[in-house]
């Protein structure tokens, strides 16, 4: 079912999944806001190295969080992984700015492979970090599983790394690849939530259930 604010109800294990627009999720439940693969501090990176990206992307991202917790009012957010995109550089202040406009957030990344700064930055911010955690039926981590590890973990997965997409074609041969939820048996893989980060047209399953991610709305596409 699409809600007003252009999210997809999504039920799954017993759980109240609301798949939104802005490429994150908020479980009812849990009053948890997830998303994976901001990749703050890319913008930063790119520039340091001489190309030439607009400033106010980064800030953008952070904006786009602000108003998710304003408008759903979680109790934590959970970032599954690639919070912030390379080594410690100006876009940190901004993030450690931001962190400071909600005190009382509960904020825990599963580190990715991206996420190289040192600890202590993060504990320093009250970011809980992990490798893996199991919240109720689901086992956040960063990266998918395979299927023959699926078969061995406990929880139901989130996941993002991969950044996923679905290829869809027009009747004229158009073609144009959206961001997506990938719901498979046993896990589920995030979109990209950075504005500064692509999308790849994955494989799906005939079973699985994708939502493509329109500019203001979530699609069922199977």
């Amino acid at each position: 079912m699409t809600k007003a604010n252009g999210g997809m109800e999504h039920i799954l294990l017993d759980q109240h999944l609301l798949l939104l627009p802005q490429k994150a999720i908020y479980w009812q439940q849990e009053q948890a806001l997830i998303v994976a693969d901001v990749h703050l501090g890319k913008v930063g990176h790119f520039r340091k190295a001489g190309i030439a990206v607009p400033r106010d992307m980064e800030q953008d991202d952070l904006a786009c969080l602000s108003d998710l917790i304003h408008e759903h009012r979680p109790r934590k957010i959970i970032f599954l992984g690639d919070l912030f995109h390379s080594d410690m550089n100006n876009d940190w202040d901004w993030f450690a700015m931001w962190r400071r406009n909600f005190p009382k957030l509960q904020m825990i990344l599963i580190k990715g492979n991206h996420d190289i700064i040192h600890d202590r930055h993060y504990l320093e911010l009250d970011v809980e970090l992990h490798q893996r955690l199991l919240v109720g039926p689901f086992l956040m981590l960063h990266h998918p599983q395979s299927d023959e590890k699926l078969l061995t973990v406990e929880g139901y997965v989130f996941c993002g790394h991969i950044h996923p997409g679905v290829l869809l074609s027009g009747r004229a041969r158009q073609r144009v690849t959206l961001p997506c939820f990938a719901f498979g048996d046993r896990q589920v893989v995030l979109p990209s939530f950075g504005k500064f980060t692509g999308k790849v047209a994955m494989r799906h399953q005939e079973q699985d259930k994708i939502f493509g991610v329109l500019k203001d709305k979530v699609i069922c596409l199977s």
